[in-house]
């Protein structure tokens, strides 16, 4: 479900909690962009996006690319970014409500 339907649903303690969770816990685009300017061979901004996997194809096989591969992936990773902060920023909505229905309980 989409996270603004769901913000709908909640009250606004509830979303107060959500967003100071969120802001706490959320991936910074500056800290990654600088990642990919320093690291990108090395695949430092995949492994701050918890893409483990492509950090290591990158650590491995990144330089070996000529560098085009770092290059390439300058245009996907402010995407998978928004989708990894969209995805923690539900997973707060869902904890918050469970939370709060134990606590009403």
């Amino acid at each position: 479900m989409d996270n603004l339907l769901l913000k709908k649903e909640l009250s606004s303690e509830q979303l107060s909690m959500v967003q100071s969770e969120f802001e706490k816990k959320q991936k910074s685009k500056l800290i990654m962009y600088l990642l990919w300017w320093f690291t990108g061979v090395l695949g430092g901004h995949r492994f701050y996006l918890g893409d483990v996997g492509y950090g290591v194809a990158l650590l491995l096989f990144g330089w070996l690319t000529l560098f085009i591969w770092p290059l390439i992936d300058v245009f996907f990773i402010g995407k998978r970014l928004e989708q990894m902060n969209d995805h923690l920023e539900n997973d707060i909505i869902h904890q918050v409500k469970g939370y709060t229905q134990e606590v009403a309980h």
